[in-house]
């Protein structure tokens, strides 16, 4: 398997927005909390989040082929079930259900990230150390804000055990350890 900075590299090679490349890095943080939490492969989690969306610039307009190019990409770089998992994140299309903790992690992750981001966006530093808890879920329930962020998806933690509020808290304080590589 790749390690952190063949994986970093892989995607500068096909990621060219700054903004895309830091949510693949969000998510990764992300991902990586919840394995802590949940006592699986940190690495593993981790690597599926900084490449799920290592073809998104390449299929951006057609969603159908999101993940199948990444598929291709990755094919031999990491373990088949990573690869599945990263397909299973755009389930609805790929017709690849998720089933294994991981999968709803990453689809959970993914979505999550954006509220994060934008939580931090709308205080006065922009910066994610002055998001609290108690703010992610009132913007998490305000469905005007960030209306793009799918709740349903995020609720997808519930399928790991988690409850909304323990799942955020464990999303916010992940993006924190990488805030400054953030920007954020």
């Amino acid at each position: 398997m790749l390690g952190r900075a063949e994986a970093l590299r892989l995607v500068e090679k096909y990621v060219s927005s700054r903004n895309l490349l830091l949510h693949m890095v969000a998510v990764e943080a992300i991902m990586r909390g919840l394995a802590e939490r949940l006592g699986e492969d940190v690495e593993e989690w981790g690597m599926v989040g900084l490449l799920h969306d290592i073809d998104f610039e390449l299929t951006k307009n057609d969603p159908s082929k999101h993940t199948l190019e990444a598929e291709k990409i990755l094919n031999g770089q990491i373990p088949d079930e990573l690869i599945r998992t990263i397909k299973a994140h755009n389930h609805e299309y790929t017709g690849v259900k998720p089933e294994k903790p991981i999968d709803y992690a990453l689809i959970a992750a993914d979505a999550v990230s954006g509220l994060i981001v934008a939580c931090a966006l709308v205080m006065s530093s922009k910066r994610l150390e002055e998001v609290k808890l108690k703010t992610l879920v009132k913007k998490f329930r305000q469905k005007d804000f960030a209306r793009k962020v799918s709740r349903e998806r995020i609720m997808e933690c519930e399928k790991l055990g988690l409850k909304l509020e323990e799942f955020l808290e464990i999303s916010l304080e992940s993006m924190k350890k990488v805030a400054g590589e953030l920007g954020l």
